[in-house]
């Protein structure tokens, strides 16, 4: 790792725990290409020191990767849901998230669709939490937001739901039903038109695993990987009660406490 990375890492996860964005990286430290900005991120990894227990991915973007390692300590299973909120709002995108059930390690021969089908054990609705170390992502470019991990802040895994329902799941009616608090009885309700942006929600997870594996890497069991949400990124309101129903898959429940 050069010194410019290992810097651009260090500023970022500083920013990571303290849950305080900042302005763009340096000139001299912005990553000029996906290399370095993985470079970034593996620094990022390696300074947190902690394990990566999920990956979001998607499909590449005119020729770039997008992927992003999302971290043991922000990966939650519970409510409520500790996250960093801004302005009293978590923002949200609905997911689904395939847990593997065995490793998918680096070798020399490429992974074909079905080992990755054979290694997931379980599928869960899930809601990836967005945030970003930059004040304003917008006016970064695709590299420095790569390198930032692309907007994550983290996971929540919600139930799980049936495999074969889930792998035919192009497009999902999304509800979301926000509680002004719990047990007052009054509720705001949306409806999203879901759609997958990959069509295929496992698409980007084979992806994944043949970018992972051509750089030496691999995935492992117990690992959770999101692959795309089906209706962008929304704000959820913390300390109210919260139930996503993504069509007839299932129905997640949560609320959200700020850190």
């Amino acid at each position: 790792m050069t010194s410019q990375a290992t810097l651009a890492a260090a500023i970022l996860a500083e920013r990571r725990r303290c849950g305080q964005p900042g302005e763009r990286l340096p000139p001299n430290l912005q990553p000029q290409d996906a290399d370095a900005a993985l470079a970034i991120q593996a620094g990022v990894t390696q300074q947190l020191g902690q394990g990566v227990a999920a990956w979001k991915c998607g499909l590449p973007s005119e020729g770039r990767p997008v992927l992003a390692p999302i971290y043991a300590a922000s990966v939650h299973r519970s409510s409520p849901c500790l996250a960093w909120a801004r302005d009293g709002q978590v923002r949200v995108e609905p997911e689904l998230a395939f847990v593997l059930g065995r490793d998918l390690p680096a070798r020399a021969a490429p992974y074909q669709p079905a080992e990755i089908d054979a290694a997931i054990a379980a599928t869960h609705l899930a809601l990836e939490l967005i945030d970003s170390r930059y004040g304003n992502p917008e006016q970064a470019d695709f590299f420095e937001n790569l390198a930032d991990g692309l907007l994550n802040q983290g996971l929540y895994l919600g139930p799980q739901v049936d495999m074969e329902q889930s792998r035919n799941a192009g497009e999902l009616a999304i509800s979301i039903s926000i509680g002004t608090s719990p047990g007052a009885g009054q509720e705001e309700t949306r409806l999203l038109q879901g759609r997958h942006p990959a069509i295929d929600p496992r698409a980007p997870l084979y992806w994944l695993a043949e970018f992972l594996r051509s750089r030496g890497q691999g995935l492992q069991a117990g690992q959770a990987v999101i692959t795309g949400s089906y209706a962008g990124s929304f704000d959820l309101p913390v300390g109210q009660e919260i139930a996503i129903q993504y069509g007839e898959l299932g129905r997640l429940q949560l609320s959200f406490a700020a850190r």
